[in-house]
């Protein structure tokens, strides 16, 4: 895990607990385990973990005016400079341009900004602290920092709603640290804060003019070359040397025993569009994916395909990933997975920093990424920046643009093989775009009070269902009435702040899915995280997303949209040996692997909710859950939510079974949660 944390005082000059070089406790300085320091006071900035020599540069006008970037960055020494200079006026867009995955930091005299990133993959958070405010890209160093207590409320919202920001508002599992939402940054002036935007928001009164689908296409082309080609360019990375041999072992076997990857640059190759794009990308830009340090003849690009042998359906994607693989500038790896890679089948892992679904997952990731390179191409995201999200049909209508929505329309009848589906698609289209954001909000309170969670089965149903400003959960329907009508209650005070200053509904709910999309892939990579070893997601880069969010929604809704988006941009880049059935959905749910996965681990699971740590926080009743693992073992296929359940037992065992802390200074070694979890009747109250 890497992230970076400073904060501003309220005085220069003033050697107070905030200062870098002031002693701490016990005659200790107070500064991050395991950190390098960036600058230091009285605004004192460090970078901790295992950051790479060349993912953290820190360019220097003078001893007051300064930037440092952390990560993956396609800007000179030059462009951060000039950068720099631009950025002494106010100006914030500009640093988030740069191609590449990264966190800007500027100080200009007592004035900090912290850049976060469009999607959400690089947050920043926040918390006051020593009459100043304390800063980091990860939120327990900060509730180490503060000793705080665990949000009930934002606990009870991330079971109840996750995918609506107004539930979920600025709070994090840690109460008194925030985050900053996607698209802002955070300002810091001698120790106060402001919440600065640089992305542009949409007009709800004027409809923006039509864009050119070939230039808007030709821009994400463009974005994503140059999102892979800056990672080509960045300097090669060899793991830890191979102790030694293994009697009966070869290299290869040695190095995924012991968990390291394979030196170069690799890909996952699915079979599915988005990670195939990347592999074709990455091994067809000059620049020797496989090669060390640059230098060497050049290897080929090393694409990792995992097949599921405990649950089938995939085959058809498992044979186009071969297909595309036969080209002569991939090497093709294979990972098998039996019952031991199922979700919930290993359930053993680090702390991350925050809960998430894919915590039950992590070990069936790990298993594919420990084959992997040192830098490894995923195609996470893509779905969520280029798919149209159903409330998207809303926005065409708010438009008047009605014919485009034939086509979807036309796709979810044949899906159903029912006419009536036009008629009730279209009509909840129109209903929601006459909807105000107010009353989406309260109608969602009223549906978690009256605990109504009933939602249409199918394609045609889900997309009924997601054609609302708000939508509960799927882990809803198992919280108590108490954690409920606290959600409920806040979502009303929330409604009632609103005002009518929202976005359209479709752009609202895409960029609310992305946001939490993204966070759970950070909890994924931290979760199954190789040591050595760097996954990247170009799609969630800032470049990427701009260019996506360019695409006409016309084109958006289109059925197969995203694949034949992709098929664009290798065909425009000479790739056009594609296998038949490129971009075809796969029918094998990952909801059979989850079932298949909670049958096999039913006792571990029954054990872990013996006493669930959730009933002591006042969320779930220990009973209920336990009836609904059996009910599953016993051959029930209702498991949806049970992923999200089991994910935040899993980290509340981890977080309150930890011993260390973040920092080294504080008194009696400072660490979040101290007291543990109180049971108490009103367990909701100060969150909400």
């Amino acid at each position: 895990m890497r992230w970076l944390v400073g904060w501003s005082s309220a005085a220069a000059g003033a050697a107070g607990p905030g200062s870098a070089g002031s002693p701490g406790h016990d005659g200790e300085t107070l500064h991050p385990v395991g950190s390098q320091l960036l600058w230091g006071d009285p605004d004192p900035l460090w970078a901790v973990g295992d950051w790479r020599p060349d993912e953290v540069r820190v360019v220097r006008a003078d001893e007051q005016n300064r930037i440092a970037v952390l990560g993956i960055c396609g800007a000179s020494d030059e462009d951060l400079r000039r950068g720099l200079f631009t950025a002494r006026g106010g100006a914030l867009r500009h640093l988030t341009n740069w191609p590449g995955s990264y966190t800007a930091v500027v100080q200009v005299g007592r004035r900090v900004t912290v850049c976060g990133d469009l999607a959400g993959a690089r947050p920043v958070f926040h918390t006051p602290w020593a009459g100043g405010t304390a800063y980091a890209t990860a939120a327990l160093p900060l509730a180490d920092l503060i000793e705080a207590n665990l949000d009930f409320g934002h606990l009870a919202a991330l079971l109840a709603a996750p995918d609506v920001p107004a539930a979920l508002r600025d709070t994090t599992p840690y109460e008194g640290v925030r985050r900053i939402p996607p698209g802002h940054a955070l300002v810091l002036r001698a120790g106060a804060r402001e919440i600065a935007g640089y992305a542009p928001v949409s007009s709800l009164a004027v409809s923006a003019p039509p864009a050119d689908p070939d230039r808007a296409v030709d821009a994400v082309r463009d974005a994503l070359v140059e999102a892979v080609r800056t990672r080509l360019a960045a300097p090669r990375h060899v793991p830890d040397l191979d102790p030694g041999p293994v009697p009966g072992m070869g290299p290869a076997e040695r190095r995924a025993r012991r968990g390291m990857p394979v030196p170069g640059i690799g890909a996952d190759l699915s079979g599915g569009p988005a990670s195939a794009t990347l592999a074709l990308l990455a091994a067809g830009l000059p620049g020797r994916p496989g090669t060390l340090l640059g230098h060497g003849p050049g290897e080929r690009l090393l694409a990792v395909t995992f097949n599921d042998l405990a649950v089938g359906g995939r085959e058809a994607e498992v044979q186009r990933a071969g297909a595309l693989a036969a080209d002569p500038r991939l090497h093709h790896v294979v990972v098998t997975g039996g019952a031991e890679a199922l979700p919930y089948a290993d359930l053993d892992g680090p702390l991350t920093d925050e809960p998430g679904p894919s915590l039950v997952t992590a070990a069936r990731h790990r298993a594919r990424l420990a084959a992997g390179s040192a830098d490894h191409f995923t195609g996470h995201g893509a779905r969520q920046v280029l798919d149209a999200h159903p409330a998207r049909l809303a926005d065409l209508l708010m438009d008047r643009r009605r014919r485009h929505l034939v086509r979807p329309v036309a796709a979810l009848a044949r899906a159903d093989g029912s006419v009536l589906v036009t008629t009730r698609v279209y009509g909840a289209a129109r209903r929601l775009a006459r909807t105000p954001y107010r009353a989406g909000l309260e109608e969602l309170a009223e549906r978690l009070m009256r605990r109504r969670f009933e939602e249409p089965k199918g394609a045609v149903g889900a997309s009924l269902a997601a054609l609302t400003w708000a939508a509960p959960g799927p882990a809803a329907r198992w919280l108590t009435g108490e954690a409920l009508a606290e959600v409920s209650v806040l979502l009303g005070v929330e409604a009632d702040r609103s005002g009518t200053g929202a976005l359209r509904p479709g752009e609202h709910r895409a960029r609310a899915a992305l946001a939490r999309y993204a966070a759970d892939l950070r909890v994924l990579e931290q979760s199954a995280e190789v040591r050595s070893q760097r996954l990247h997601a170009p799609f969630l880069d800032n470049q990427v997303v701009r260019a996506c969010r360019e695409l006409p929604e016309a084109l958006r809704v289109r059925p197969g949209a995203r694949a034949e988006i992709l098929r664009t941009v290798l065909e425009s880049t000479g790739i056009t040996d594609l296998p038949p059935g490129w971009g075809t959905p796969s029918h094998a749910s990952s909801a059979a692997a989850a079932r298949a996965g909670l049958r096999l681990s039913a006792d571990p699971l029954l054990d872990l909710f013996s006493r669930p740590l959730l009933a002591d926080a006042g969320l779930v009743d220990g009973g209920v859950i336990r009836t609904a693992l059996r009910a599953v073992a016993s051959g029930g296929s209702a498991v949806e939510g049970l992923a999200d359940l089991v994910s935040l037992e899993l980290w509340l065992h981890r977080l309150l079974s930890r011993r260390g802390t973040c920092w080294t200074g504080t008194p009696a070694r400072s660490r979040a949660v101290p007291a543990g979890i109180q049971r108490r009747r009103d367990a909701l109250a100060s969150g909400a």
